[in-house]
């Protein structure tokens, strides 16, 4: 642990009991889905859909 450290930013996002199956899903086939869409380029998407602002500058740094 002598090298932990928290990143400097944050990011939350949030479900509704009722998408839990769909996230579950998700999850189960992520090695799939990132074949086709990075996880860079999915993170980027979802704030871009859920008008978070932020900097590209350090959006993964």
């Amino acid at each position: 642990m002598r090298t932990f450290a928290w990143q400097d930013g944050y990011g939350i996002f949030s479900v509704s009991k009722s998408k839990v199956p769909d996230v579950v899903d998700y999850i189960k086939n992520q090695r799939e889905h990132h074949e086709k869409e990075s996880f860079e380029e999915e993170y980027e998407r979802l704030m871009k859909l859920h008008g978070v602002e932020y900097d590209p500058k350090y959006l993964l740094d």
